[in-house]
């Protein structure tokens, strides 16, 4: 016995090979970013304009975890079991989708209203939530606000709500003549048209055959351009589209409101948000609102559509009492943002962090010696 324990001991202690050495560091190395990233921050770049003024096409920001808590992986686990087959002629390998409960580790604060957020987009079903696409937009509403707009303008609870220092409305301003000078005065404005020639705003017809640009700007670019003696009019221009709750599930189904709003972009609402531990009483009037809460993102089972109501193992539902909080996201660049708007409330497990911080910003349409937007290192998002 003590002559094998000697052995065990002295093999411990024997020197490890580099390679090993390597090994274990780059092991290492692997898991601390991993963890950091999953716990601490991550870097994201904006790679459309639906924030813009507020963010930039070309902006990098740092996603602080940390202010709502990190949440658990929500991609199902495969799980080897083990099956008898039918005819029992012995054992059939196979593997099982095991979706284990989602937690949120404690953060330093809630999510609040005008938070810059980033969260997992809730309308790719294909994809469990932390494998879809990830939006950035403005957290406009919380569980338990009822929002509504009314000429652009948010209301929350019936006063009016923070209009963002960034934000943009979409405007078709009708010029005399569409020249050199008219472009400049765009582009000092800050209006930019992305996939353009150097992003400089495209000349087009509007619906009566007059010509000049499809401009998003702020209201401070919009009253400057008022004031320019080559501008004919300055108009709100707003597609027409099918929002939500009308559309109750986006693209995904053909769920359809049984009592229409035809709300618009700029005249929205009053939609009330639902909040955790909220019991709703369900009719047509109010089921689309609800539809994918109680089918997909609280994973009940059995849950069907069914004209204009909710049914789970066909039975009708009649109330429902929410299991999570939710929340209205919406983009800043306000007509040019697929937002809750158009497919709804995001989950509270759906939310990644708080978008913090501009570390890079790089222009995509400049030349390189003016390709990096030095003004906007650094800068805190607001």
């Amino acid at each position: 016995m003590p002559l094998f324990k000697t052995d065990r001991t002295a093999a411990a202690k024997a020197p490890k090979s580099k390679s090993r050495e390597w090994a274990d560091s780059l092991i290492f190395a692997v898991v601390a970013a991993t963890l950091i990233r999953w716990a601490t921050f991550e870097a994201y770049t904006i790679p459309s304009p639906s924030m813009e003024n507020s963010l930039l096409v070309g902006d990098y920001l740092f996603v602080s975890k940390l202010h709502y808590g990190p949440i658990t992986p929500q991609t199902p686990l495969q799980v080897p079991l083990t099956h008898q087959t039918v005819w029992g002629t012995g054992l059939q390998s196979y593997s099982e989708l095991l979706q284990l409960p989602t937690y949120r580790l404690p953060g330093f604060s809630e999510i609040k209203r005008n938070d810059v957020v980033v969260f997992h987009v809730p309308h790719e079903t294909q994809y469990p939530a932390d494998l879809r696409t990830n939006y950035i937009k403005r957290c406009v509403a919380v569980a338990g606000d009822t929002l509504e707009i009314k000429d652009g303008q948010v209301y929350l609870n019936g006063r009016p709500g923070v209009t963002p220092p960034g934000l943009q409305t979409t405007y078709f301003m009708q010029v005399d003549s569409p020249n050199d000078e008219v472009l400049a005065a765009l582009r000092a404005q800050g209006v930019v048209e992305y996939g353009a020639p150097d992003g400089a705003p495209q000349v087009r017809p509007d619906a009566n055959g007059k010509f000049g640009y499809e401009i998003s700007c702020t209201k401070a670019a919009a009253d400057y351009f008022r004031r320019q003696p080559y501008v004919r009019s300055l108009t709100v221009t707003e597609p027409p589209v099918r929002l939500f709750p009308d559309a109750a599930d986006f693209t995904n189904s053909g769920a359809s409101s049984a009592t229409p709003r035809n709300w618009s972009l700029d005249s929205y609402g009053p939609l009330p948000i639902p909040k955790k531990g909220q019991t709703i009483a369900l009719s047509p009037a109010n089921a689309a609102i609800y539809f994918k809460i109680v089918a997909r993102y609280e994973h009940n089972e059995g849950v069907t559509w069914k004209e204009g109501m909710i049914y789970q193992n066909g039975k009708m539902l009649t109330s429902y009492t929410i299991k999570q909080n939710y929340y209205m996201m919406m983009g800043d660049n306000r007509h040019n943002s697929e937002d809750s708007r158009f497919w709804g409330f995001v989950p509270e497990d759906h939310v990644v962090g708080k978008a913090v911080l501009i570390w890079l910003s790089i222009d995509p349409n400049a030349d390189f010696w003016h390709r990096i937007r030095w003004s906007r290192l650094f800068d805190i998002i607001h």
